[in-house]
């Protein structure tokens, strides 16, 4: 069985969207862009044509793999989010022990995680040593660069 992607309803939708422009817009423009390429002439000598065709190649990887994402997905109901523990859908207060510094995280499933913006991933060091985790506790999180401990502040949605 292949893993369950957890998604909120925004990124659903903005999936879903980017699924329904590969299949209908991406995939006629490439299909132009080879149907161009192939009118210059010899195919073996014919670098636009080979560019076109890898494009064509990616597209139809990219929506498979939305495909596949979409089929396993399972979207959090943002109502019914327990902000008794951390869990995917919450907004963690944490404090980093070491450096004694407070950042807010908000955790998501690892197909929306974007650090530069505190969203992360609930398969990250952090993300996976938090969940489940309540307010005042203290974790300890192992990272590739060793361990540190944070206490978690607050949960909310």
């Amino acid at each position: 069985m292949e893993k369950e992607i957890i998604l909120t309803y925004k990124r659903l939708k903005e999936l879903e969207a980017e699924l329904e422009y590969l299949k209908t817009e991406k995939r006629k423009e490439v299909s132009e862009k080879i149907k161009v390429a192939r009118g210059f002439g010899d195919l073996s000598e014919n670098a636009e044509y080979d560019e076109a065709k890898k494009e064509q190649g990616e597209v139809e990887v990219k929506i498979v793999k939305l495909e596949n994402m979409l089929k396993n997905a399972k979207v959090i109901d943002e109502d019914e989010i327990d902000t008794s523990k951390v869990v995917v859908g919450t907004k963690v207060k944490i404090l980093d022990i070491d450096f004694d510094e407070e950042m807010v995280y908000e955790i998501v499933g690892s197909t929306e995680a974007s650090p530069d913006v505190n969203k992360i991933s609930d398969e990250s060091p952090l993300g996976r040593a938090i969940i489940g985790a309540k307010p005042d506790e203290i974790v300890t999180v192992t990272a590739p660069n060793g361990e540190y401990q944070v206490k978690i502040l607050s949960i909310s949605k």
